[in-house]
């Protein structure tokens, strides 16, 4: 299994040509591959307008499986898991990364290129001992947004440590990050590190923006601490990341969240719509595998499924207070 860094290296391509490349030669030996890929063509979208920024929702059946997976422990310990070496399909091949991740073709894609980096060894979804890693894999990646689900935010396999990426340019928050910035509260500006609260984004969001990445990650700590004390019978605070590499700089983008799934995904009749968000759908596209639920969905539902998933404001606040005290600090 070769590395990315050393086919980088060999054929004197960018991180996009060799990921793109795979994803194609991926497609020529692995029927399943090929046809959700080509079904990507068929993907409907329609565009929901707020104050400066928009959500969108897909349409794309080939996500059912992810968006019903069943994640408690009797789940869990009754399936294989799908992300281990043994278990994995014989199509789908593997470019290394690292001693401790493996790039894989993800088979149900959202984006035209999209990829899961799975972990070599089958241990449990966790952010904070794996954070640095993420930084790595999307500078590794640049082109790319490399993004974390929680083990209750939106993992599918949260028995196995995993990442997903996709190129950045399909999610509206990478082309909306640079306008909304003026509307937010700027919780610390230093040489290198910017770090700001969003409270008007519908989700809650706090971005970090680093030249440095050890900058970076200490403003990622100070924040997982202070919301880790505020969920303390959690197995790690409810949250998702998407993080991203351009411009000799990182951009995190983290998600404080209060549940796994609104209301919505359990009512019954009209009230139904199979909706589990994760990452994708806080970085502005809602993955709605049923064409009902994409022919009803309105703005209204849009507000009330992120209202109810993600932190509510006064503890947004408090949260922020606590980062903004700890990096007057720094």
């Amino acid at each position: 299994m070769e590395h990315l860094m050393d086919i980088i290296a060999k054929t004197n391509k960018s991180a996009t040509q060799v990921l793109r490349e795979f994803v194609e030669a991926e497609k020529l030996i692995w029927p399943l591959a090929a046809s959700n890929y080509k079904g990507l063509e068929k993907v409907e979208e329609r565009s929901f307008q707020f104050d400066g920024f928009e959500i969108r929702a897909q349409y794309n059946p080939e996500r059912m499986r992810s968006s019903v997976a069943e994640v408690d422990k009797d789940s869990i310990a009754a399936r294989q898991c799908f992300l281990c070496s043994e278990n994995r399909p014989e199509e789908q091949d593997a470019i290394a990364f690292g001693d401790q991740f493996v790039i894989l073709v993800n088979p149900f894609p959202i984006f035209k290129y999209h990829f899961t980096i799975s972990s070599n060894s089958h241990t449990d979804q966790r952010f904070m001992p794996n954070v640095r890693d993420l930084f790595e894999l999307s500078k590794a990646m640049e082109g790319f947004t490399v993004f974390y689900n929680g083990p209750e935010c939106g993992a599918s396999a949260p028995d196995h440590l995993h990442f997903q990426a996709g190129e950045s340019s399909f999610m509206p928050i990478t082309t909306e990050f640079e306008q909304l910035k003026s509307k937010a509260r700027l919780l610390h500006s230093g040489e290198e590190t910017k770090v700001w609260a969003f409270d008007n984004y519908l989700r809650k969001m706090i971005s970090v923006e680093s030249t440095s990445m050890e900058e970076a990650l200490k403003m990622v700590e100070i924040y997982y601490n202070h919301f880790q004390k505020m969920q303390p019978k959690k197995m790690e605070p409810m949250m998702n990341a998407l993080c991203t590499f351009a411009g000799y700089k990182w951009t995190i983008h983290l998600f404080p969240r209060k549940a796994h799934r609104p209301t919505q995904f359990f009512a019954t009749g009209n009230k139904h719509i199979l909706i589990s968000p994760g990452s994708v759908d806080f970085g502005g596209v809602f993955i709605l595998p049923r064409q009902e639920d994409f022919e009803k969905i309105t703005s209204h539902d849009i507000i009330d499924i992120l209202d109810q998933v993600c932190v509510d404001q006064d503890t947004f606040l408090d949260l922020t207070r606590k980062i903004g005290d700890d990096l007057a600090k720094f």
